[in-house]
């Protein structure tokens, strides 16, 4: 065991993990997390929480996941290179693992012209790849960036991202070769609602090894607005949605209770992919329709590792 974390003794157990997403709120209400946290926490085996997304402030990733870890939640530290060098980055692992957090996802972060604070300095001291080597290197050798050692353990289960559609396709799985390399345990990919094109994807992934070298866990993003999913088709970078699911919500009577039954399609058809270790659900703005989307997937209840 690296971190000890709930998710990655669920992973190492071989059972199907499913990890989900809370957003931070815009302003200082430990409350406001805790109330969410609350509300879905037997629905997932571990809770990512988001770093100021698309460059909007919001209460910070570490904060938020300290008050999941106080209710004995596991939480998933999501960390931003856009918005720190690596002084600050360094420091603020040595800081959830002080407050019982054991995941990390690594990330680059949207670009500031995206957010609420378009004129701020982005500051990429280091990039996504070089902040999961940092971790790995803290946690395995015990070194900071700079040589120094590191005084104590640093159990962190590393994570990082992965788009299976972002062009070119035929060099996705390269890049998700160096970053298992780099020192990624477990990957969180884009929302899959193309499942062929996933398929192809995770077909050269085993092709490659890579499924014994990490976890890959399958985005899936509910949607519950025809407005959402042409949003997301048109807008959102690196999601694919099929003309044929714009078209089967447009013409549903009931667009959310189709949407529900289109993302548990979609989990089922992921379940039976090979090398695919579980899924990661990113209920933008409808945090409380996890639970009832995990017991129609039959994904309910969660182990108890």
């Amino acid at each position: 065991m690296k971190s000890g974390s709930n998710l990655e003794k669920v992973l190492q157990a071989g059972r199907f993990a499913v990890t989900a997403e809370i957003g931070p709120p815009k302003g200082g209400s430990g409350r406001v997390v805790e109330s969410t946290g609350e509300a879905i926490r037997q629905a997932a085996d571990a809770f990512n929480v988001t770093d100021n997304q698309t460059a909007v402030v919001r209460m910070c990733s570490l904060a938020a996941c300290a008050l999941l870890a106080r209710m004995g939640m596991d939480p998933v530290m999501q960390m931003l290179c856009r918005d720190a060098n690596r002084i600050r980055l360094q420091s603020d692992m040595c800081g959830a693992v002080a407050l019982g957090i054991r995941n990390i996802l690594c990330l680059s972060g949207d670009h500031i012209k995206f957010g609420n604070h378009p004129t701020a300095k982005g500051v990429f001291d280091i990039d996504s790849m070089q902040l999961i080597q940092t971790v790995k290197m803290m946690r395995d050798e015990r070194k900071f960036l700079c040589g120094e050692e590191v005084a104590g353990d640093i159990p962190l289960f590393i994570g990082a991202v992965e788009n299976p559609y972002a062009d070119p396709f035929e060099w996705r799985v390269h890049r998700l070769a160096k970053k298992v390399k780099a020192g990624a345990d477990f990957i969180q990919t884009q929302a899959v609602y193309d499942v062929p094109k996933f398929a192809r994807w995770m077909e050269e992934v085993c092709e490659a090894g890579l499924d014994r070298e990490t976890h890959v866990l399958a985005g899936i993003i509910p949607v519950k607005s025809v407005g959402m999913a042409r949003y997301m088709r048109d807008y959102v970078s690196g999601v694919e949605i099929p003309a044929e699911v714009v078209s089967r919500l447009e013409h549903a009577k009931d667009v959310k209770e189709e949407g529900i039954k289109l993302i548990i399609e979609i989990i089922e058809q992921v379940k039976e992919i090979p090398g695919v270790h579980g899924i990661h659900v990113q209920a933008v703005g409808w945090e409380e329709i996890v639970p009832e989307v995990m017991e129609r997937a039959g994904l309910l209840p969660r182990p108890v590792i």
